[in-house]
Order: structure tokens, then C-alpha cells, then sequence
């Protein structure tokens, strides 16, 4: 189911010959842009072409490394299910919206055809012509518009279908990432407070050396004053 809706936002986004740009990225990361342009059967520029215009939408990212040997750069590409999601259901939503308006518009406004040449037209478009079709002179007559409707309705009632199924995959790849970036910030806050304890136990040792050499010192400084004064003692005997 994903990979068909994905498939499809590829070819809206940059034609047919792009789709088997799903089946090689999907589920993959950083794959050589030589490799698919080989699979695709393109030149490099051509292939080029195609994963630049995914990714000006942000279907697909890459990274680039230096060729050692060649000395030019190799771009990585990696596909954005999330974002290929997110992007397709945009353009269906965008595309219920305007035939909900095209229906409203055909519900409540009046249109007239002409029987000869098949034009339809407004109301508004009809009165300036007085009723007479500009492109053959035939009389217009009130369009029956109710097979159109039913037509329309069908259409609307099939694309929120696909909506509501984009929209499930576009929660169930969020969740994923939700998770993943959960587990990333449980890693690093583990991470944190390992540092933390170990920085405490450095602070703690470093104290407690501080307190012995503290110790240490007053003990040789008590010694010191007692056998000062032993001395002393002797003396006045």
C-alpha cells in the first residue's frame, strides 16, 4: 500500500520514468547516484535531473563524499517516506478542495449549453451573448447538470478514500519517527547523565584527595607545635 502511494507522488513530481526510483531507494539509504542512473538506464546528468527535482520537494536528501581516486564528488541518496507522504497528501486534499468548490458552484449557480457545439457556460456568461453561443450562433439551453453531480459527488467520495488512506500511513511513518526520535533522546540524555556521574565522582575523589592533604597537613602541623613545645618545655626545666 506505502509503496504504491509513494510511487505515486514520484510520478506526479517528475514523471513515469522516475518510479523506479521508489523500488531502489525504498526501505535503503545512500545509494549511489551512478547505481541508479545504470538501473534507470539514463546519463548521470539525466538521472540528476530527476532526483533534483524530488528532492527540491523534499522526497528525497542526499549526501555527497570526495572520490579519493577521481577527485569529484558522488552524491548519496536516500528516499524521505514521511515527507513523500505529507507531500501527496497535500495535493489530493488540494485537489478535494477545488472540486467541492467546482460542486458548490454547480449546486447553487444556473449553466446553459449549447446543443450544437456542446459549450456550456454561467448564467452571468449566457446574459451578456443574450443566450446566443459565441462560437456557433446556436440558441443555449438550460444544462442538466445531474448526471455531472452524481459524477462529481463519486469523484469527491473516492479521492477523501485515498486521503484517509494516506493519511494512515502518514501516522504510522510519523509514529516511527516519533519513536526513533525518542529512543535518540533517551540515548542521549542516558549519555548525559553518565557524564554527569561520572563528573560528580570525579568531584567527589577530588575532594575527598583535597580533604586527606588537608588532613595531612594539619595533623604534621600539630606535630610540629607539639614537639615545639615539648622543646620548650625542656628548656625552662
Amino acid at each position: 500500500m506505502q509503496i504504491n502511494l509513494l510511487k505515486k507522488v514520484v510520478e506526479n513530481t517528475a514523471g513515469l520514468q522516475a518510479v523506479k526510483i521508489v523500488d531502489m531507494l525504498y526501505n535503503k539509504k545512500d545509494i549511489n547516484e551512478f547505481l541508479i542512473a545504470k538501473k534507470l538506464g539514463l546519463t548521470i546528468n539525466q538521472t540528476r535531473n530527476l532526483l533534483y527535482r524530488l528532492s527540491h520537494l523534499g522526497i528525497l536528501s542526499s549526501t555527497r563524499k570526495k572520490d579519493k581516486r577521481k577527485g569529484w564528488y558522488i552524491y548519496f541518496w536516500t528516499f524521505n517516506v514521511l515527507t513523500s507522504l505529507e507531500v501527496l497528501q497535500s495535493a489530493v486534499n488540494s485537489e478535494i478542495l477545488a472540486f467541492k468548490k467546482e460542486l458548490e458552484s454547480k449546486l447553487k449557480k444556473r449553466f446553459y449549453k449549447c446543443k450544437l457545439c456542446g459549450r456550456e457556460v454561467s448564467e452571468e456568461s449566457a446574459l451578456l451573448t443574450d443566450f446566443i453561443c459565441s462560437e456557433c450562433g446556436e440558441v443555449y439551453g438550460l444544462s442538466d447538470n445531474k448526471d455531472i453531480i452524481e459524477e462529481m459527488q463519486k469523484g469527491i467520495a473516492k479521492l477523501e478514500k485515498e486521503l484517509a488512506a494516506i493519511t494512515e500511513e502518514v501516522n504510522k511513518e510519523q509514529k516511527k519517527v516519533d519513536e526513533k526520535q525518542a529512543r535518540i533522546t533517551r540515548r542521549e540524555e542516558n549519555k548525559k547523565k553518565k557524564i554527569r556521574r561520572i563528573k560528580m565522582l570525579q568531584r567527589r575523589r577530588l575532594k575527598e584527595r583535597v580533604l586527606r592533604k588537608s588532613k595531612k597537613k594539619a595533623k604534621k602541623r600539630k606535630i610540629k607545635k607539639f614537639k615545639k613545645s615539648k622543646k620548650h618545655r625542656k628548656k625552662k626545666k
